[in-house]
């Protein structure tokens, strides 16, 4: 034995060495949305070329009791591709999707990027006004959607001008093709002949910002393909460091898709990242972690991406349950940090499952740090290391970067970023700077380039996952007649990261159950607030004139007895 001890190769090494001239990973100079940045010379031009260069007899997609091949997958995107072609869907034409994980979702978005229009990624949580802001916004061609949304948008249809595809839905009320009959006659048919460019747009993801609607991010096919490529990359980084070759499987691997395909995490590290990995996808309807354990050890999954609130279910229900979930290599975050305590559960809670977190945006394509195994285990606070096709630097008010371990805000540029906001321009203008994003995120970058996410600027909940933007349910609220000012915030919790609280003050008595019925008329379920504070004099106000809504918060909290904010 060597009395001197292996020196493991550094993580910039390792990517110095991935990324270089003649690699698959190599990285060169380039141009996204006309900003100048790295990008992955090997990468699949577009989404379509991902989806032709994979077509296989391997299983794909798996719901209930229905089983879909890659090759099976992509014949009905085919067919469904030349059916919108035939409905007027053109190059760079919004076709809107919004149901639930069904198989549709998957070979609708197939078909739809790879004929060059934009595939509309609605959020299947929205009321009908919520529906109808979006389609009419991003000014979408075509709905794509199942029954329960078409009978949202039955509530609402005089609203939006558009022609609807029905996904499983027998009774709409709702003028609409079904999808069966729509695809039928192109059944077997190549998909059609468009020339799509790595800089053409390809997707627009609503996410809820600090003030007013959701805004819809605008990606090109090269910002979603930087992503996966990223991921791939952190991969082979990882196995570099550690010197250790993939495991041999004696089954196809798997994946199980438990949070939505509108989120960029179950579309992005979930869905488009099965493609190159060949490996299957387990469609959830909802999230039920009995179900979720059956489904692991029947069909073997391998991999498990979800926000905390899933994966901490998962790790409690194993414990206690005698279901063999041993398949289980990796269990993944996104959407939400996960508790510390949770992080160094998971090694032992599925015999060899390694955990795995990062950071990212809507506006990142779901990239941006990432941290896995060992290193994860010994950082359980930090969101990892920066992505090698990325920049982030820590910034104080003035725009000024700030040393290592100070905090600042979050800023990131590169070749996943968002060209920008649909119709925003004001949005844009705000959150674009010299090429950089500003993530509204405090942030912290130590000695070692581990990025630890401290506060928040924007004014948001994230609740599982989900952004909730503070002013619209403050909005919502003011609505009532009886209530006078509303401030609405982040509590804790301990399964979610964060619930919705509010306080309020009234000029006649409400109770908690009145002002949630008042609010589901006008906003998604889910951004309703969960606790309620009754104030019996106007709310406190800071020397600019705004409300308090620290001190609000910090009162809410202790009178709950919830922890610590």
């Amino acid at each position: 034995m060597s009395l001197q001890a292996e020196v493991k190769m550094t993580r910039p090494e390792a990517i110095a060495q991935l990324t270089a001239a003649g690699q698959d990973y190599e990285l060169i100079p380039g141009e996204v949305w006309g900003r100048p940045c790295r990008v992955f010379k090997n990468a699949p031009e577009n989404l379509r070329a991902l989806f032709e260069s994979t077509r296989s007899d391997e299983t794909f997609l798996v719901y209930e009791d229905e089983r879909y091949t890659f090759e099976e997958t992509w014949q009905h995107a085919c067919a469904l591709g030349h059916a919108l072609t035939k409905l007027g869907v053109g190059k760079g034409d919004r076709v809107a999707v919004s149901m639930r994980n069904y198989p549709e979702w998957v070979m609708s978005f197939n078909a739809i990027t790879s004929i060059g229009a934009v595939a509309v990624a609605m959020n299947a949580l929205w009321s009908g006004d919520e529906m109808a802001y979006g389609l009419n916004n991003c000014g979408a061609k075509v709905l794509i959607a199942d029954q329960e949304r078409l009978d949202r948008l039955a509530e609402v249809i005089s609203e939006v001008d558009l022609q609807v595809i029905a996904v499983r839905g027998e009774n709409s009320q709702v003028p609409s093709q079904p999808w069966a009959d729509l695809i039928a006659p192109f059944k077997g048919q190549e998909m059609p002949d468009v020339e799509v460019a790595p800089g053409d747009p390809a997707i627009i993801f609503y996410t809820s910002g600090s003030t007013g609607h959701p805004k819809g991010a605008v990606s090109c096919h090269q910002n979603v393909m930087t992503a996966l490529f990223s991921w791939e990359l952190e991969g082979v980084i990882a196995a570099t460091i550690s010197q250790l070759a993939p495991e041999e499987l004696p089954y196809q691997a798997g994946t199980l898709l438990a949070v939505p395909l509108f989120h960029v995490t179950g579309c992005h590290a979930v869905f488009l990242m099965s493609y190159r990995a060949q490996r299957k996808m387990i469609c959830m309807y909802k999230w039920d972690v009995d179900l979720a354990m059956e489904l692991i050890e029947r069909e073997k999954i391998t991999t498990f991406v979800a926000p905390a609130a899933m994966t901490g279910d998962l790790v409690n229900a194993a414990a206690g349950s005698d279901r063999d979930l041993s398949s289980l290599a990796v269990v993944g975050g996104g959407g939400a940090p996960r508790a510390p305590e949770q992080v160094k559960k998971i090694p032992g809670a599925f015999g060899k499952a390694m955990p795995n977190t990062g950071w990212g945006m809507t506006e990142t394509n779901a990239i941006g740090a990432g941290i896995g195994g060992e290193d994860y285990v010994e950082h359980p606070g930090s969101s990892g290391r920066c992505s090698a096709a990325l920049d982030l630097r820590v910034v104080n008010e003035a725009g000024d970067e700030l040393p290592a371990n100070t905090p600042g805000e979050l800023q990131v540029r590169g070749s996943s970023v968002i060209q920008g906001y649909w119709n925003r321009p004001e949005a844009n203008a705000e959150s674009f700077v010299d090429g950089w994003f500003r993530t509204g995120d405090v942030a912290v970058i130590d000695d070692e380039g581990y990025v630890y996410i401290v506060d928040r600027i924007k004014d948001l909940v994230i609740r599982g996952g989900e952004n909730i933007g503070c002013a619209e349910v403050e909005a919502g609220l003011l609505e009532h007649d009886n209530i006078l000012e509303a401030s609405v915030y982040a509590v804790p919790d301990e399964r979610l990261g964060e619930e919705v609280g509010a306080t309020i003050y009234c000029n006649a008595p409400l109770t908690e159950e009145d002002i949630r019925s008042f609010l589901g008329e006008r906003i998604a379920r889910f951004k309703i607030p969960r606790y309620y504070q009754i104030a019996a004099e106007p709310l406190p106000r800071i020397a600019s004139g705004k409300i308090d809504k620290r001190s609000l918060r910090a009162e809410a909290v202790q009178a709950l007895g919830l922890a610590k904010a």
